[in-house]
């Protein structure tokens, strides 16, 4: 059976403080800090952050300065303003995730997260091409995830799942996982992710992908290709997704 998992790191009792660097706007010195700590888990998803005249007053600055940084972080969806409770750590909810990162829409407009069933979740050395996706070295360990996905109960989405091993130690064989990964790593590791890199093409459905979607071998599928990156630029995840779309259609909203 496998291990549970690391819990998500404590709050720790010195906070990155501010180190005035000549030449770099004051702000942009203001978010480094700001993102050092939610990298550290000074502040824990869905946790208030001070207010801007108390982060003013601890770092030395203007309100101003503060508020623009936040900002930032806020276009970034790492933090969220609520109105008239203040700014927190933004946390993986359904709709959070549903609305960054799952772009599947039925014809009749509806959008929903699809549940999952889990085929296989193993340790294993890495790959030469998983290596280079995930920037690993030689004789790294990965977990590896294959599992598919239904939307109104029919299997629509077969995934082939990569992590880092040393990210995500006791992670594998029965541990059961939940529909909401991203939320998952947040909460029970510490490991938020901040963006990611993705690409789509058209690709034949292999023999058992066509088994396990019930459709055609050789039918076409749309292949989501995707690396997630943290806040501070680690790739942590590479996710490869075979999408049935008869039904569906991939929409990406901007801006």
């Amino acid at each position: 059976m496998a291990s549970k998992p690391k819990t998500a790191k404590r709050k720790s009792s010195k906070p990155a403080q501010l180190k005035r660097a000549p030449g770099k706007p004051l702000y942009a010195q203001v978010e480094e800090i700001i993102r050092k700590r939610l990298i550290d888990n000074y502040w824990k998803p869905g946790e208030a952050l001070p207010s801007e005249f108390e982060l003013a007053e601890e770092l030395s600055v203007s309100q101003g300065t503060v508020r623009k940084a936040l900002n930032d972080m806020v276009a970034e969806n790492l933090l969220e303003r609520r109105q008239g409770r203040g700014t927190f750590v933004s946390e993986y909810t359904e709709r959070r995730a549903l609305f960054l990162y799952f772009n599947l829409k039925s014809r009749d407009g509806d959008q929903t997260m699809p549940s999952s069933r889990t085929l296989a979740c193993e340790q294993r050395p890495a790959t030469e091409t998983e290596r280079d996706r995930l920037e690993l070295g030689e004789g790294a360990y990965v977990v590896a995830m294959h599992r598919v996905r239904e939307l109104r109960e029919r299997p629509v989405i077969v995934e082939r799942l990569t992590l880092p091993r040393d990210l995500f130690p006791g992670l594998g064989g029965d541990l059961k996982l939940p529909e909401n990964l991203y939320r998952f790593y947040q909460g029970e590791y510490g490991i938020t992710v901040a963006k990611a890199s993705e690409s789509v093409s058209a690709v034949p459905a292999e023999a058992l992908e066509a088994q396990l979607l019930g459709i055609m071998p050789d039918a076409p599928l749309l292949e989501i290709d995707r690396v997630a990156i943290t806040i501070d630029g680690r790739p942590v995840e590479w996710r490869v997704s075979r999408c049935n779309t008869s039904d569906y259609t991939y929409v990406a909203e901007r801006g």
